[in-house]
């Protein structure tokens, strides 16, 4: 592909994406070194030679190997079960893989590997996530999971133990991050902002995510919720602007650091209605 055309369809998917709330990254030119060794798998919808789509990558490889996904705007769903995954993307301002018939990235009891670099976006009109994490224990890293009709990443299961770090999930119709049913995930250093219920919402006894360096803004309701007897740590989180509250939790759920710790211990100012609340109704302006 010549410098001119992978500039054109740079902007053009530019246009296509989210806004994001940093600067454009460089794409990734190359693939980077397999950590597994195996073979790198390429995907790029204008080259004869390599994949149309992720999907199909994904289904020719093996454990060792890795797939690579250029610069594009892809139609496509990723289902990956039972088995390790390495899906590298040139960067989510840059790759874009949507679904209009269902979630576009589904991974259920992944043991281990990475999805980096790629924003995955939601277009259909039923109930619908943008990415489904069920009882895994892989790393999300560099990507973008926008336009749920659900919450825009859904972690859950009782061996989740996934690792989101570094993401922007926004513009969903109810929450950024959704952790429940048991999940113990670690959720670091990501920026969840213009979802239309909480930033990040944690449920369900048995629930207990690693909260850190997150930053939650712009949200239509909180920052972050705890509920329904969820327990978590809560540790250098940034909330702000939201509509509501910083963060807003039931007498129920158990913090690290404690309730009356958590505003010295987290960034929860100037949101209208104030940093923490404590309520046992959290969901009442949403008639749930």
């Amino acid at each position: 592909m010549s410098h001119e055309r992978s500039d054109a369809l740079n902007w053009a998917i530019r246009e296509a994406l989210p806004v994001s709330s940093g600067q454009t990254e460089v794409p990734l030119r190359e693939p980077p070194p397999n950590p597994s060794g195996g073979r790198t798998l390429i995907v790029d919808q204008k080259d004869s030679e390599a994949y149309p789509r992720a999907s199909a990558a994904l289904k020719d490889s093996k454990p060792d190997d890795q797939v690579f996904v250029r610069p594009g705007l892809y139609e496509d769903k990723i289902f990956v079960t039972e088995r390790p995954i390495q899906l590298i993307g040139a960067g989510r301002d840059h790759v874009q893989i949507f679904s209009r018939r269902g979630g576009p990235l589904y991974l259920q009891r992944v043991p281990n590997g990475r999805v980096s670099g790629i924003t995955f976006r939601y277009v259909g009109s039923d109930q619908n996530s943008a990415m489904n994490i069920l009882d895994s224990t892989c790393t999300i890293t560099g990507c973008r999971a926008t336009d749920g009709i659900l919450s825009g990443a859904l972690i859950y299961g009782p061996n989740c133990r996934a690792s989101l770090v570094d993401n922007e999930v926004c513009y969903s119709r109810e929450s950024g991050i959704f952790v429940f049913a048991e999940a113990r995930p670690y959720i670091a250093h990501n920026i969840c902002y213009a979802n239309h219920h909480f930033g990040i919402a944690v449920r369900d006894p048995g629930t207990h995510p690693d909260l850190v360096r997150n930053t939650c803004h712009g949200n239509m309701l909180s920052g972050i919720l705890l509920f329904h007897h969820a327990e978590a740590l809560v540790l250098n989180n940034v909330c702000r602007e939201n509509h509501q509250w910083g963060l807003i939790t039931t007498p129920d759920c158990q913090t690290s650091p404690p309730r009356d710790q958590l505003a010295s211990s987290n960034r929860l100012d100037a949101n209208p209605r104030g940093p923490l609340f404590v309520t046992e109704d959290p969901l009442a302006e949403i008639g749930r």
